[in-house]
């Protein structure tokens, strides 16, 4: 009954994941290929995170 009184987990995920997108790309497009390897490796544990949240 209450449910949507309730904060969403897989949402405030999904926007790290697409924020975390964001700033890779930018790094990319910038040269920094350090920092896009490392932003890019954050945004797939964050996925695998949201993946599971999608099969509960």
């Amino acid at each position: 009954m209450f449910k949507i009184f309730r904060p969403d987990p897989a949402r405030k995920l999904n926007q790290q994941y697409q924020a975390l997108l964001q700033q890779a790309m930018e790094a990319q497009r910038s040269g920094n290929i350090k920092l896009y390897s490392e932003l890019t490796d954050k945004a797939e544990k964050i996925g695998d995170e949201l993946e599971k949240l999608k099969k509960e």
